[in-house]
């Protein structure tokens, strides 16, 4: 790999790219090269640069540069590939950049990098020209592939799509960052094309990268997390599979995590939130939080619960309603806040209309009920210690030690929660959805999606 002469300007690759890609940037004797990383390894400004840095090439050949879906092109791998002009001080006029069709062509050459999703068979039709064949095809967020779509299969077909007449140049690029779980669909995938001789993978993280291209501030998000939650750490900033504990809030410290906010610090307060949790024989619950900007977290208030199999009496909706106003009144004259967002369960319409009864004033937002990512937000509060709990939450307390993954589905792979001892984390994880705007900016930047 050498400098390139790029209108009149000297570029050289390698101080664009980090060392660990100096040897397989112009590589195209393998026709996979799968590139994993942690938070920070910098694969996809690689990928961005190499599909440029191939259009702008004299010799035919285009560039696809592909997710599973559409709708997240244009922040992502579009975006970067702008980028990528940017930083190889090439003249903008010397492009013909669209939307619709999302392409770059650089006019010069005729060289054109296509994005594109592939939420149906019909999305790379169109892209073939027996001209300029497609001689490298990018694939970002493989996860994507293998959680939302047909996995080996779908990966197998893209490349039979494109493959075919390029006999001199074609080369497939896969990135993504390692799932938690060694035994997911992808990491058995990525096991099985590491055998092969035409494959190459590489690893790296952000410490593979000049402190200087991060940041002191980036490290210094990365060792807070170290120090708070190492296992988290391996996996988010150094991308390796730690594995899934049975145990969802396995980060949870009654010593750390359980923390009354004492009656001189209610001043701290925001608002107040209750999320709900509702159940017919099984426990209705409402959790009450406070919002508290002051100390960049999140505290735990109250707790109701009432189970009609555990006491053997079964509430209709307008008694939980009666309650759960009598609730309401209890925490906002603890605290003298007043509560402003109740998130309830979205199945609980009929309770929800009793309580807008007898409390008028209060507003539901409408709940994203997105497990995988509420659990996900919740863990990362809990990490950065952003997220207490009060004692008297005493069985949302429980369930942090009884909320569980289904262990036989993880053997297999697959993340999903047993619906059992869930109700309070349920009616938490509403609450934390429902405040995320908030609460996102009490986290590292880096942290906040």
């Amino acid at each position: 790999m050498t400098s390139q002469i790029i209108n009149k300007k000297v570029v050289n690759i390698r101080d664009l790219i980090i060392p660990k890609y100096h040897n397989n940037f112009g590589d195209i004797s393998h026709t996979h090269q799968i590139y994993t990383s942690g938070r920070a390894g910098t694969k996809s400004s690689r990928g961005a640069l190499k599909a440029v840095r191939r259009i702008i090439d004299k010799k035919p050949g285009s560039v696809v540069i592909m997710r599973k879906f559409h709708n997240k092109l244009k922040k992502t791998v579009f975006k970067e590939a702008l980028r990528a002009i940017y930083r190889l001080k090439l003249n903008k006029k010397d492009f013909k950049i669209t939307i619709s069709p999302m392409q770059i062509t650089y006019n010069p050459t005729g060289n054109t990098i296509y994005f594109t999703g592939n939420d149906s068979i019909d999305d790379t039709k169109g892209m073939i020209d027996e001209d300029r064949p497609i001689v490298l095809v990018e694939l970002d967020e493989v996860t994507e592939f293998f959680d939302k779509g047909d996995g080996e299969d779908e990966l197998q077909n893209i490349e039979a799509t494109f493959i075919r007449g390029n006999d001199e140049e074609f080369v497939m690029e896969y990135y993504f960052n390692p799932p938690k779980n060694p035994k997911a669909d992808i990491m058995l995938w990525l096991d099985k094309m590491k055998l092969r001789e035409d494959c190459i993978h590489v690893h790296t993280d952000y410490r593979d990268v000049p402190v200087e291209w991060l940041g002191k501030k980036l490290i210094a998000t990365a060792e807070i997390l170290r120090n708070l939650d190492e296992k988290m750490y391996n996996w988010l900033w150094l991308g390796l599979c730690t594995g899934i504990d049975e145990v969802i809030y396995y980060m949870f410290k009654e010593d750390i995590h359980v923390k009354e906010l004492q009656e001189d610090e209610y001043h701290k307060i925001n608002f107040l939130a209750i999320g709900v949790d509702y159940g017919q024989m099984n426990p209705t619950t409402y959790e009450c939080f406070a919002l508290n900007v002051a100390d960049k977290c999140i505290n735990g208030i109250d707790e109701y619960y009432h189970s009609g199999r555990e006491t053997g009496k079964q509430k209709s909706p307008s008694e939980y309603a009666k309650d759960f106003k009598e609730f309401r009144e209890k925490v906002e004259s603890q605290t003298g806040k007043k509560v402003l967002y109740v998130y309830i369960d979205p199945s609980a319409k009929g309770l929800q209309e009793e309580i807008k009864r007898l409390c008028p004033d209060i507003i539901f937002p409408s709940v994203d009920n997105t497990v995988e990512l509420g659990i996900n937000r919740v863990q990362k509060l809990m990490s950065y210690r952003r997220l207490f709990l009060s004692s008297k939450q005493k069985h949302l307390i429980e369930e942090r030690y009884m909320y569980k993954y289904d262990e036989d589905l993880l053997d297999k792979g697959k993340e999903v929660p047993v619906k059992q001892n869930d109700h309070c984390s349920d009616a938490e994880r509403y609450t934390i959805m429902g405040l995320w705007r908030f609460l996102k900016n009490m986290l590292p930047i880096l942290e906040r999606e």
